[in-house]
């Protein structure tokens, strides 16, 4: 993961992320992340609007991205072809790992927790929402008075990218000690309720997959993009410390068996309507 995967994700893939980009990101990276191709928007829009975005809402998202430097464009006679910048990269690599390698369960946790405390000035608004993001997309919860925790041993340099937060940052590694109960400073610092419901909601989505979307390709993106949103604010907290019906464990069986299934299928579909020239093509235009 880049120095920027980690801060650059937090601001994009927000709860605030409108949903055609979200729907964007992640057909871009199933079908063009480390494949070296640029894809026409014409189909781009196509597959869109399979998954139900409207064709203004997709050039809207289009030209904003474009915009913040997470798509690169270039025009090809009549055709406009958008591609990947070292920006989207970062975010679709750190989504890629969220997904297929961390995954939502943690029974890997060896008693380690981050702890990160900060004071900014009060005219550093920006900073400290900035920071907060981060923080939160980073698993982190607010325990009390300004310090932060996490689970396991967590690189806090890429949370500071850009801030010029430093010299307001004080970062340890630490374990709890007696009296200190550690199922108390998970229910303390994080809404497990809360993330709880996000993962029996997607369960109740998608237990009749059909319903979603009218054919593979569509379903397959609404699909990872819900999963996605769904664990984009779990802390993957400890297993051993979380409810015994925890529902995190059931709801990515699930994704990852409709993975499976529609996998196939949606890349076949894609491959049939995508037009795509080379980023050595692009780049020589």
């Amino acid at each position: 993961m880049t120095d920027l995967a980690v801060p650059v994700a937090a601001e994009e893939l927000g709860a605030d992320a409108p949903r055609p980009q979200t729907l964007l990101l992640t057909f871009l990276g199933g079908h063009v992340l480390d494949r070296g191709i640029h894809v026409a928007t014409a189909s781009v829009l196509d597959v869109l609007e399979r998954a139900g975005i409207s064709e203004h809402a997709t050039r809207s998202t289009l030209s904003r991205m474009a915009r913040r430097g997470l798509l690169h464009r270039v025009r090809r006679g009549r055709h406009v072809y958008v591609g990947l910048t070292e920006r989207s990269r970062a975010i679709l690599h750190d989504g890629e790992q969220r997904i297929w390698r961390a995954g939502a369960v943690n029974r890997q946790w060896d008693g380690t927790w981050t702890l990160l405390g900060f004071s900014m000035p009060e005219s550093w608004q920006r900073q400290r929402h900035a920071l907060r993001s981060r923080l939160l997309w980073a698993g982190f919860g607010s325990l009390q008075g300004g310090l932060w925790i996490a689970p396991g041993k967590i690189d806090t340099v890429p949370l500071l990218d850009g801030l010029d937060a430093q010299g307001h940052v004080r970062v340890f590694q630490a374990r709890t000690l007696p009296p200190t109960e550690v199922t108390e400073i998970v229910r303390e610092a994080w809404d497990i309720d809360r993330l709880a419901e996000h993962y029996r909601a997607f369960l109740a989505r998608w237990q009749d997959p059909e319903t979603q979307a009218p054919d593979r390709l569509a379903r397959d993106l609404l699909l990872e993009s819900d999963w996605l949103q769904t664990i984009r604010g779990d802390p993957r907290l400890p297993r051993e410390h979380l409810p015994s019906d925890w529902p995190a464990e059931s709801a990515q069986e699930l994704f990852y068996a409709l993975s499976t299934e529609l996998k196939p299928t949606a890349r076949a579909i894609a491959a049939g309507i995508l037009d795509t020239i080379t980023d050595k093509q692009a780049s020589d235009h």
